[in-house]
């Protein structure tokens, strides 16, 4: 499966990304190690909302990726809020050498669910995983928070492009999959096609299953 798509192509499906999470915690960063394979070391904070896109190929479907960066400072959370509307994926994102920026998970989470469509798929990002020493948040705590709130999880370093691709990635390709599955159960007329993802269950992988680099867990 290739990842880059042709721009002359028509697009299959634009799916609206919304990365979340505290201040600094590197969603910028992330953004633009993903959409532009860059990292700024003296990344601003962002102001109110930005967003980049980036057009990939997954099954033979051209795939257009709108991620929106929404700011973390409590000033601009009342702006950032109509943003979740129309997402189709969401990125709840901390800082591994921060616990405070993992214990606001579950606020930010809570947000997230009070505006978006309950259908959305949202996967957990412990950034920084470079800054191993320095590690505050085990992948054991993230990992049961991931599980108990039936999230994806894996850790990524946008300094490094460790596991950030990978991320974003796994996330749209299980976007397509479940649009995929609605569009067929429309396409039969079936019973259950009530809600997109409503009831999906999203697996983590198990430890045994995941492989490490440079200290991050996928």
């Amino acid at each position: 499966m290739s990842n880059y798509a042709d721009y002359n192509q028509k697009i299959d499906y634009v799916f609206k990304i919304v990365l979340i999470g505290d201040s600094a915690v590197g969603k910028s960063q992330l953004l633009a190690r993903f959409a532009r394979n860059e990292f700024t070391v003296d990344s601003k904070a962002t102001i109110g909302v930005e967003f980049q896109t980036k057009t990939l190929a997954i099954h033979n479907k051209t795939v257009k990726a709108q991620i929106w960066d929404t700011a973390g400072q409590e000033r601009y959370r009342a702006v950032t809020s109509a943003y979740y509307r129309g997402a189709v994926g969401a990125m709840l994102v901390y800082d591994m050498t921060k616990r405070q920026s993992f214990d606001h998970m579950a606020r930010w989470l809570e947000e997230l669910r009070g505006h978006a469509d309950k259908s959305i798929i949202i996967m957990l990002i412990g950034n920084k995983c470079d800054l191993g020493s320095l590690r505050a948040v085990p992948a054991e705590d993230a990992k049961e928070f991931a599980q108990r709130e039936n999230l994806f999880f894996m850790e990524t370093s946008a300094l490094e492009a460790t596991n950030v691709e990978a991320a974003f990635l796994t996330m749209l390709t299980e976007i397509y999959r479940i649009i995929s599955k609605r569009t067929l159960a429309g396409n039969d007329e079936s019973d259950e096609n009530s809600g997109a993802f409503k009831g999906t269950r999203i697996l983590v992988p198990s430890q045994e299953q995941n492989s490490e680099k440079k200290g991050c867990c996928m």
